[in-house]
């Protein structure tokens, strides 16, 4: 058995199991709602029931008052339906909605993914959550001041624990740090989440390229549109020097095998002999504009390292690529790492 649930003022539509919450569901089917800590204490994310019958669920009473429930009001991440609904609440749809919040966080897993490739998960305290956009960052708040900025490497949907892809940047201390003494169960603080780079609505279809640990935010894209069904046409070019570069390279690898509408190329700039590479050599951008002639019909979503992502904006908008088509996340930051 299943619930229709229809959110006003957008009209939008998900379809609910009574056990699942409305949030879980909501963000299931692709749609963003405001949230904080997912588990009644906070409050972010009341909205207003306006037709239907719900189970409140558990939780704080300071979150959600007895003259709240009286005026129709909820807390989704607790509430469940015992009906069709209908529901009032300001979706999510630009970073411009999602609070820039600071939050403490622990080192629970570190996985070298090669030789200069560190991935990180941190988890936050019990009570709290990071709402955020796929593509987006966050900062590492550091005890000199310093800030360090990493792309989340999960899906929102995934948010229990907070993926980075951490690259070894020769000479820089805060990247030697991760992979030289960093351990888990430390205690870091982080702000955010920062950015613009996220996947916009339309029908084009839309070319990714990734430079290096670029497949961070990329991957969180992709998840995310992969988990709402999008059906456009989607393309990632992922480049690196030699084939342990690519260190996730069975990720997309299976999103080709299961999602229809998705391509993965790869793309070595120095593949070593011992890689027996019969696969595409050269620069990631370079590939892209070898296989298209023309791309004012496309959406590019370029991350990296700033020479390849000016590079792919100057050659794709000769190519054709509207301006306003381009979306970039450039690690001008790695430098300073």
């Amino acid at each position: 058995m299943t619930y229709q649930v229809t959110i006003q003022p957008s009209g939008h539509q998900f379809t609910v199991k009574p056990s699942e919450t409305l949030l879980a569901a909501a963000l299931n089917a692709g749609f963003s709602l405001p949230y904080g800590c997912r588990n009644g204490a906070c409050g972010a994310c009341k909205g207003k029931v306006l037709a239907g019958s719900i189970d409140f669920g558990v939780h704080q009473d300071s979150a959600l008052t007895h003259e709240d429930k009286l005026k129709g009001l909820a807390l989704f991440c607790c509430a469940k339906a015992k009906s069709d609904l209908t529901i009032e609440v300001k979706e999510v749809g630009a970073a411009k909605d999602i609070p820039i919040r600071t939050l403490p966080c622990r080192v629970e897993r570190m996985e070298k993914l090669a030789d200069d490739v560190m991935a990180v998960w941190l988890k936050l305290p019990a009570n709290e959550r990071l709402q955020f956009l796929a593509g987006q960052y966050l900062d590492f708040l550091l005890k000199d001041g310093k800030r360090r900025s990493f792309s989340l490497a999960n899906s929102p949907e995934d948010d229990g624990l907070l993926e980075l892809h951490i690259r070894r940047v020769a000479g820089g201390q805060f990247t030697d740090h991760v992979f030289a003494t960093m351990k888990e169960k430390d205690i870091m603080r982080i702000a955010g989440p920062y950015g613009s780079f996220f996947l916009r609505e339309s029908d084009k279809p839309a070319i990714f390229v990734a430079g290096g640990t670029g497949f961070a935010p990329i991957k969180s894209l992709l998840k995310h549109a992969f988990q709402r069904a999008v059906r456009r046409k989607f393309v990632l070019y992922w480049g690196a020097k030699t084939l342990p570069d690519l260190y996730q390279a069975e990720v997309p690898l299976q999103w080709q095998q299961e999602q229809p509408n998705f391509q993965f190329i790869p793309v070595l700039s120095e593949a070593e002999q011992s890689d027996h590479w019969p696969g595409r050599i050269g620069y990631v951008h370079q590939a892209v504009l070898d296989d298209y002639a023309d791309l004012s019909g496309f959406e590019v979503y370029a991350c990296g390292a700033p020479p390849m992502v000016d590079a792919a904006r100057r050659d794709f908008i000769e190519r054709g690529l509207p301006a306003e088509a381009f979306f970039a996340d450039s690690f001008d930051y790695q430098t300073a790492s």
